[in-house]
């Protein structure tokens, strides 16, 4: 069995001190392995996206280390830092981080100027990429043009042109409708499986949980065993949408009974007309839930 591509051993990140000392995550150790896509849950405020800034040498832990493809860049300086994360790192952010002036094509390219060889280089492959990704048709256009879906393709492609070992996508599909959602996480599945790099997903998105190879659930900054069976899935009243109890954002109580919403736009409606909505939960199985 090969070494994992990944590794983070006994990570935290505190932010102040003494008594006012906050623990964002607590001695947390990860081994992720090439051709592994990994969901890491859990709810708002738990230190997902501090630690995924930790492994991708975004943000310098407090303590532990981090290695990725056999470089340790938690003993790397500042100045060496971005050459690192060039060559070992592609990341996947929810806001796209497209440069408005440059076109598709140009925004692939971007990271190239860190590598060897350059643009020039890379070219052939951002060409594959791009057609890869059915950009063809879009690929002299600037992001403003761009649907949410072509954006989160581009961020992709920019993110595997320099074919780094490991993807960190920070909630990617979180601006995206459900269609072009689910597109982007089977892409990322199949970045895992056909190119052999290591996928780091972190997202509130319960249908990636089908296509991951592990789940593991951070609270409080810590890892639990907590399995995605024993989440407590219920549904919204209003639309019917799949919600987990435990992560859902948006909730109400109503008569001792706590409901739980997809949006601030569902919970309205409910409360506009709650009886409607609590005789077709009661109908359909969709009545309140437990609280986690």
């Amino acid at each position: 069995m090969t070494d994992p591509v990944l590794i983070g051993e006994h990570l935290v990140k505190a932010f102040g001190s003494g008594h006012t000392e906050v623990r964002a995550v607590d001695d947390v150790s990860i081994a992720i392995n090439a051709g592994e896509m990994v969901l890491i849950m859990g709810p708002s405020g738990s230190g997902k996206t501090t630690l995924v800034s930790m492994l991708g040498g975004l943000l310098k832990p407090t303590a532990g280390r981090v290695q990725i493809d056999g470089t340790d860049i938690t003993s790397l300086s500042e100045a060496q830092l971005p050459r690192v994360r060039a060559h070992k790192i592609g990341f996947v952010f929810q806001a796209f981080n497209l440069l408005e002036a440059l076109t598709v094509e140009e925004n692939i390219l971007f990271p190239a100027r860190l590598i060897k060889g350059g643009l020039a280089a890379a070219k052939p492959r951002a060409d594959a990429l791009i057609d890869r990704l059915g950009l063809g048709k879009r690929r002299a256009a600037l992001p403003r043009t761009l649907s949410g879906g072509e954006k989160q393709r581009v961020a992709i492609a920019r993110s595997l042109i320099n074919a780094p070992p490991v993807i960190l996508a920070d909630e990617p599909t979180g601006n995206l409708d459900s269609a072009n959602g689910q597109e982007v996480m089977m892409i990322l599945h199949d970045v895992a499986r056909d190119e052999g790099r290591a996928v780091i997903l972190v997202t509130h998105d319960p249908r990636v949980e089908d296509i991951a190879d592990r789940i593991l659930w951070l609270e409080d900054g810590e890892f639990r065993d907590r399995k995605a069976e024993e989440h407590s899935w219920v549904h919204d009243p209003v639309c019917g949408m799949r919600v987990d109890a435990w992560t859902a954002e948006v909730s109400t109580e109503l008569d001792n009974e706590r409901y739980v919403f997809c949006s601030q736009r569902c919970r309205d409606r409910f409360l506009a007309e709650p009886a409607r909505y609590r005789r077709a939960g009661a109908a359909t199985g969709q009545g309140p839930t437990s609280r986690p």
